[in-house]
């Protein structure tokens, strides 16, 4: 019997497990890398306010979340924590993705598939490194962010690539490079090898974004990146925080001129 790929895909958003959503994330992607038949009949997708996550980490506004030096083995664990909660969330934002936008090639679903897999994966090997510092996932506060975006852009394919993968998602390979030198500085060499594979992945998820956001625009008749800085202004997008991974943003897709021009953007008045 073939399984019911859009009622999976939402019964493993909303799940608030964390070891069961990575679980029904790999055993989706596995079923689809092997080929099995998926039956796409299922009910519309509707508005999510909040995707499946556990009670813990506490929610909080960014500029509550407390500052805490990296060399004490509090704000070690905190950083961990802080990139595990980004990975965490980044399931449901690729989960979403697959789920919410449906008039889009196979291949479309395949990639959201991968990108899960993927952030499970790294969500997987934080976690596990942050046990062995003595934390587990939700020991600190963390903040909403991303999944704001995802409320925000959940009324068009187009919008969400723009703005999630390059945009949020993007900001992470700017900022990967500069905590691996702090996480060098105290010889975390662990998690130097995770995040290794994590930037080594989240390029190749920019780019997902960045090769559907550009097939949206071709359906649409709209040029790429005029469209981006439109949507990137429109929707007030954070604005790129130096130094910029130029290289890594050139392998995902942007144009060096783009990364320019969004280098010299500044946040609109009030």
């Amino acid at each position: 019997m073939s399984r019911k790929i859009f009622d999976a895909l939402h019964d493993a958003l909303m799940c608030a497990h964390p070891d069961d959503k990575c679980a029904q994330v790999a055993s989706l992607w596995w079923d689809w890398q092997a080929g099995a038949v998926f039956d796409r009949a299922a009910a519309p997708p509707h508005a999510i306010d909040d995707a499946g996550r556990p009670n813990r980490p506490e929610l909080v506004e960014p500029s509550a979340l407390r500052s805490r030096r990296i060399g004490s083995r509090e704000g070690h664990g905190a950083m961990i924590h802080a990139i595990c909660h980004i990975e965490f969330t980044a399931i449901n934002l690729a989960l979403d993705a697959a789920w919410r936008f449906r008039d889009l090639p196979d291949d479309y679903l395949g990639d959201w598939l991968r990108v899960a897999a993927d952030e499970a994966r790294h969500f997987g090997l934080l976690r596990t490194h942050l046990r062995t510092l003595g934390y587990d996932y939700g020991d600190f506060p963390a903040h909403a962010g991303l999944w704001d975006m995802a409320r925000r852009t959940a009324h068009d394919a187009l919008v969400r690539m723009a703005l999630v993968p390059r945009v949020l998602e993007a900001r992470g390979l700017d900022a990967t490079p500069p905590i691996m030198d702090k996480l060098r500085a105290i010889g975390d060499q662990a998690a130097l090898d995770i995040l290794d594979i994590v930037l080594s992945d989240e390029i190749a998820h920019v780019a997902v974004g960045d090769r559907w956001f550009r097939h949206l625009c071709a359906q649409r008749g709209l040029a790429p990146e005029a469209t981006f800085l439109l949507l990137f202004n429109t929707f007030d997008a954070p604005r790129l925080q130096p130094p910029v991974n130029e290289k890594a943003r050139l392998e995902a897709g942007f144009s060096e001129s783009e990364i320019e021009t969004l280098a010299n953007q500044r946040r609109p008045a009030a």
